[in-house]
């Protein structure tokens, strides 16, 4: 899923400077800037753990070993530290991603290297059917939208793999016919196949969402614990 950013590196730039010389207050900053004080919060942090850098957007994903999503892991399920001083010991950009690691943990998935790992992602796309995009999509989503898993798993470029669900999601199905090729083109297609390669993908998204949920739930509980 895509995000579009209301404010550029250069504006973020600017209202933290303000912030940092006290030309304006936390709020006052907020109020003039008409931003959310939990968005100007992450700014904050991730300017104090990665320096300016750490404002923009778009950047290469960081690498996290699997001893350090273990080690951030267990201090956030062991109350050890508040999440935020998680979040800069061990170089984390967002609460989102760390709660997707303990979703996988309490899920018993395995945790791997993330980013690259260190090992090598191909880069040079392959042609694909329409049926192996479908499969393609359907893992993708099913397993968190894991770029770099999903190109490894089905030997396809990073960006084939980000392409064909971006697509997906953004115009269905139909989306993902490759019109350059020889495939069956979807218009031929009869509405029976179209249909299943469909609900092949409703499928994974509605085992995502039913994930999702029992996550959150597992979360609030987690937090009134610590109430």
């Amino acid at each position: 899923m895509s995000f579009k950013h209301k404010y550029t590196f250069e504006e973020k730039e600017r209202i933290l400077l303000e912030y940092q010389t006290g030309t304006h207050g936390f709020k006052e900053l907020c109020r003039i800037y008409c931003m959310a004080e939990q968005a100007l919060k992450d700014w904050i942090r991730l300017y104090e753990t990665f320096g300016m850098e750490g404002l923009k957007t778009g950047s290469k994903a960081s690498c996290y070993s699997k001893e350090v999503k273990e080690a951030a892991i267990q201090d956030y399920l062991m109350h050890t530290l508040p999440v935020k001083e998680i979040l800069i010991k061990y170089r984390i950009r967002s609460t989102t991603q760390l709660k997707r690691w303990v979703k996988k943990y309490n899920g018993h998935e395995k945790l791997k290297a993330s980013g690259t790992g260190g090992t090598a992602i191909m880069t040079k796309g392959r042609k694909t059917t329409f049926d192996e995009r479908v499969e393609i999509v359907q893992y993708c989503i099913a397993h968190d939208h894991n770029y770099t898993e999903t190109a490894a798993k089905f030997g396809v470029s990073y960006q084939q793999a980000r392409s064909y669900t971006v697509k997906y999601e953004a115009g269905g199905v139909d989306a993902l016919n490759d019109r350059r090729g020889r495939s069956k083109p979807i218009k031929e297609m009869s509405e029976l196949e179209k249909l299943r390669a469909e609900n092949r993908i409703l499928r994974a998204e509605k085992r995502q969402a039913e994930m999702e949920v029992s996550f959150l739930k597992k979360l609030d509980e987690i937090e009134r614990r610590r109430g």
